[in-house]
């Protein structure tokens, strides 16, 4: 078992971060009597963790996380707005949730999106944006947005689609239904449903094991999963064998293959 450390919280308002000896950063959304709805002050700190946590070279996996019974309700539509003060002024000034795609995406540390219950809206978008979603065997997923009115954000219709195809992604958005667990994994939306009493042991567990891989081999894996939706494939192959020769000068490599031969598991170091 790995020990946990926590991190200033007077840094990151409505957000608890700890991390693993193992290298494991965990970032949990902490308003769970909202199930974690994005205020304001949740808007700006996420990316900040984000930015603090990629880096960190004492990190090499981050996992998001929600507190209490909620992953993420999404917007918190239900705060009053200031005196002179407008929605969609607040959505420029605070909420445009693409800072937190982003900043996931431009994180070259594996994102682990631990639904650990409801993700809708806002929240939704967040899980679609990190690289792997592992879903608690109760929790549900929706964009929602249509019962509210609204066309969707964070980054929704542009993974969505990608991870599930155009005709799946129409029926998610535009009936704005809950996906249940045995869904989401029957259509690949999430790597894996895991029972609800097992999820915190088996996300640490996943968490740590990717950890202890090369990092310098997993920045570059996911550099270019990300970017392959949108290259060539004459373009793909060529950023691949320039990334590969970077793997190869590594001094992971080298320890791997003396792992190989003394037939031990190998100690990566990052570099």
């Amino acid at each position: 078992m790995t020990n946990a450390t926590d991190t200033a919280d007077t840094r990151y308002s409505h957000l608890q971060v700890t991390t693993t000896d193992a290298g494991v950063r965990t970032i949990q959304l902490h308003r769970p009597e909202r199930l974690n709805a994005v205020n304001p002050a949740l808007a700006e700190s996420l990316p900040r963790a984000m930015h603090d946590a990629a880096q960190d070279d004492a990190v090499r996996v981050v996992v998001i996380t929600g507190a209490g019974r909620g992953f993420c309700a999404g917007l918190d539509l239900s705060e009053p707005v200031g005196l002179g003060d407008t929605r969609a002024e607040r959505l420029d000034a605070y909420y445009w949730v693409g800072r937190w795609v982003q900043s996931i995406t431009q994180c070259d540390k594996p994102v682990i999106a631990a639904i650990n219950g409801a993700a809708a809206g806002a929240g939704f978008g967040l899980a679609l944006a990190c690289d792997l979603r592992l879903l608690s065997a109760s929790a549900t997923c929706t964009a929602g947005y249509v019962r509210r009115g609204l066309s969707p954000d964070a980054g929704v219709t542009w993974f969505l689609p990608r991870l599930i195809g155009q005709a799946r992604a129409m029926d998610i958005v535009l009936t704005g239904r809950d996906i249940t667990s045995q869904e989401a994994e029957r259509i690949g939306l999430v790597s894996s449903v895991i029972p609800d009493a097992d999820f915190s042991a088996t996300v640490a567990q996943y968490a740590a094991a990717l950890a202890a891989g090369p990092p310098v081999a997993l920045a570059l894996s996911k550099r270019l999963l990300l970017g392959s939706s949108d290259a060539s494939l004459d373009a793909q192959l060529r950023e691949e064998l320039v990334h590969i020769k970077h793997c190869f000068a590594s001094a992971d490599v080298r320890e791997a293959l003396q792992a190989f031969r003394e037939k031990r598991a190998p100690v990566f170091r990052g570099s």
